[in-house]
């Protein structure tokens, strides 16, 4: 049996931009997308904290070390800029997986820099 299960968070990251005009997606700075173990394309969950928000899109890297979170397309209207979100990423497992499951947890500052990166639920 395979379980889904919580892969990688971004906690508490500032929206950075929001671009309507562009073609889906989010735009994550490079190094904090790396440091949460996620892939350009990788499908993730956007949870804003300000307004309940729930929504699906996949991610492009931004420039390294920038701080950029931008919400493009459609989901876009989802956000405003300074609205503060948790990106959240998922995998599945094997149960045998699961006795060394840990998860990737990358807390940020109100700038989008690390303030630190646990492995722990």
């Amino acid at each position: 049996m395979r379980f889904e299960m919580l892969y990688s968070k971004i906690h508490r990251a500032k929206v950075t931009d929001a671009n309507l005009n562009y073609v889906g997606s989010v735009t994550i700075d490079a190094k904090l997308a790396q440091s949460a173990g996620l892939f350009e394309g990788m499908k993730v969950e956007i949870l804003n904290i300000n307004n309940g928000e729930r929504f699906s899109t996949y991610v492009i890297f931004g420039q390294s070390q920038a701080g950029e979170i931008c919400l493009n397309g459609a989901a876009a209207r989802k956000v405003q800029v300074g609205d503060i979100i948790i990106i959240v990423s998922y995998a599945q497992y094997e149960e045998s997986e699961l006795l060394s499951y840990r998860p990737t947890i990358v807390m940020v500052d109100a700038n989008n820099k690390i303030l630190s990166i646990k492995h722990e639920v």
